[in-house]
């Protein structure tokens, strides 16, 4: 073990030291799979998670967070957080995530009459912090800690010890929800979630493991890292086909290559 990831190791232990138990937002992310694992290596049981099913969550990443927590014998409470009802969410603004988390959080609220003194955490880390992330304010008003951000932990920092700890997704890439996927003022539904998600589906089944699929109404504009830009025009025909299959007229990639966030570059035009 490094000497920087034993300083985080100790860092953690102390800072989980004084809670009677928590309770993690687990997405099925990396940030928030190492929270919920170190709640439960220094709380024991008092270490649980929670994680919501609505229809911005993908199914396989509820899958993966119900095997973790059986894995690892990790209490784990399913929710049904009802944002898709919020018109404040459904007309897309460019704070949607701020309406997504406060679903959320207020929905982990709710569980202190079953958990009085457990203290409510998030997987948010130091580089979150530079980005436009309108969630944060929600945590706020939440009063959701994050042990990550208080104990100066980048996302490499992250990834390698949770590498180092031998979690199943360490080196997972990055998938916020579905409604990321949507233009900011395009209204989200159900239908366009879903047909976000199974496109996906069909690159990641083609090897395509970092992938967004942007849904521009009509069209369906893939995103895949630069690398791998060749690699997809080759394979292209039989996926542009399925991804059709979908109700998409017209399914296009996208030559710049993936970049994360990139819808929020039309908050700066």
């Amino acid at each position: 073990m490094s000497q920087q990831l034993a300083h985080y190791i100790s860092k953690l232990e102390d800072w989980f030291h004084p809670l009677e138990g928590s309770i993690t937002a687990f997405s099925g992310g990396i940030d928030s799979t190492l929270v919920l694992f170190l709640s439960n290596k220094f709380l024991g049981k008092t270490g649980i998670g929670c994680m919501s099913t609505s229809a911005s969550v993908k199914q396989k990443d509820i899958a993966f967070a119900k095997e973790f927590c059986k894995r690892f014998q990790i209490e784990l409470e399913i929710i049904e957080t009802r944002e898709i009802d919020d018109e404040n969410y459904l007309s897309n603004p460019a704070n949607r995530c701020y309406f997504c988390k406060t679903h959320l959080y207020t929905d982990l609220g709710t569980m202190a009459s079953k958990y009085p003194s457990y203290t409510l955490l998030n997987g948010t880390n130091k580089d979150d912090l530079g980005d436009y992330r309108p969630g944060l304010i929600a945590a706020s008003e939440h009063e959701i800690r994050s042990p990550l951000v208080e104990c100066g932990m980048n996302k490499q920092d992250v990834r390698d010890l949770a590498k180092y700890l031998g979690l199943p997704n360490w080196d997972k890439p990055a998938s916020p929800c579905l409604s990321s996927r949507v233009p900011y003022g395009n209204r989200i539904t159900e239908q366009k979630l879903r047909q976000i998600e199974a496109a996906e589906g069909i690159l990641n089944a083609h090897g395509f493991e970092e992938v967004r699929v942007r849904h521009f109404g009509k069209e369906a504009r893939i995103e895949v890292p630069e690398a791998y830009l060749l690699h997809l025009k080759a394979v292209f025909g039989p996926i542009e086909s399925s991804i059709k299959d979908l109700g998409f007229d017209l399914c296009t990639i996208d030559q710049e290559g993936f970049v994360s966030g990139k819808l929020n570059r039309s908050l700066n035009s």
